[in-house]
């Protein structure tokens, strides 16, 4: 469970522990277990200097990515604002949910057969990226804006392909880029 502070007022959802400049994060739900992080950069802010998503964890929930099945079970980890307006559903993944109505996702299996999920992040890129945003830094940082940067390519397809503005141009690569913080609908 977790809590927040916020400018010396708490609201409490679970436990939230302050150190000094830090916060740890206890996260407990169906993927992990008691795993803890600290916060170490104020939320948003200090990124890496060759990471620049153009959506917030916010926005990509509002606008629907991953068939609203993502962080269904997580909603305790981060602000509630996050899901007001979040596009979820928590029973299954629905591409109706999607914002170009697509599935772009791969399963979990495939994520982890290829050696791309970490024990700190079982849910994968996203989650990573959640976290990163809410100030937690952490040895794969590098790695995952790597594995950010290499998406450009799709946005070269769609540049390349589609007339400006065409929304239904590529919408799967549309809708991929969407999942990683991408904002193709300026392409």
């Amino acid at each position: 469970m977790i809590a927040f502070l916020e400018q010396n007022r708490s609201f409490v959802k679970g436990e939230l522990l302050h150190y000094s400049l830090f916060m740890i994060v206890i996260v407990n739900d169906l993927m992990q277990k008691n795993y803890q992080y600290l916060l170490t950069e104020p939320e948003g802010e200090n990124y890496h200097r060759d990471f620049k998503p153009d959506l917030t964890p916010k926005e990509m929930l509002q606008m629907g990515v991953f068939g609203g099945k993502y962080m269904t079970d997580c909603r305790q980890e981060f602000p509630d604002d996050w899901f007001r307006n979040a596009k979820l559903c928590h029973d299954f993944h629905n591409p109706d949910l999607n914002y170009f109505k697509i599935n772009a996702s791969k399963s979990l299996n495939y994520w982890i057969e290829r050696g791309w999920i970490y024990p700190e992040d079982p849910r994968g890129w996203f989650q990573w990226y959640c976290r990163y945003y809410m100030g937690r830094r952490s040895p794969y940082d590098e790695k995952q804006i790597k594995r950010w940067k290499q998406m450009v390519r799709h946005i070269a397809q769609i540049r390349k392909n589609c007339a400006q503005g065409d929304l239904d141009c590529r919408r799967k690569q549309r809708q991929a880029l969407l999942h990683w913080a991408y904002d193709s609908r300026k392409f």
